[in-house]
């Protein structure tokens, strides 16, 4: 697998981060948060760096990206869609539209699509349960879809 070459603008943000927590291993998940809000996910590349940073294994941080599902190595889409599959939810439907969705964009769940534009992943629960199903879309929520609406909101994004 190649390199990414990262701006080393972000790099330097990466640091301070780093600084701003004083370089402690504890911090790990805070530097980590930070990290994929600055770059949108968690390529080897910034791991490597935090743990350098941290003076921790590369393995160690690496065992917390993946522990975690918050944290993804696989850039987002500019657009991420999220179904949330708890229990109120998918009583209601949601895996229904979670496939259309996978349909009408012709991707899986944890896939971006070719041109960058949208990312799907499924969560456990939004808490907003009186709305169910829920489909968030970066900070948005949509709330008792249906597969009906998924190519309207879809349209809605472009």
């Amino acid at each position: 697998m190649s390199e990414i070459k990262l701006p080393q603008h972000k790099i330097d943000k990466l640091l301070a981060i780093c600084e701003e927590h004083g370089h402690q291993p504890g911090e790990l998940i805070n530097i980590l948060h930070k990290a994929q809000n600055l770059f949108g996910y968690l390529p080897a590349e910034v791991q490597k760096i935090v743990a350098r940073e941290l003076s921790i294994p590369v393995s160690k941080v690496y065992g917390v990206v993946t522990f975690y599902s918050f944290f993804t190595m696989v850039p987002k889409g500019e657009h991420p869609i999220s179904v949330c599959m708890g229990t109120a939810c998918y009583v209601r439907g949601a895996e229904k539209i979670l496939d259309e969705f996978k349909r009408v964009l012709n991707i899986n769940v944890g896939e971006t699509t070719a041109d960058g534009k949208y990312s799907l992943s499924s969560l456990r629960c939004v808490g907003a349960c009186g709305l169910a199903p829920v489909v968030l879309i970066g900070e948005k929520v949509y709330g008792r879809v249906v597969p009906g609406d998924v190519e309207k909101i879809l349209k809605e994004l472009e």
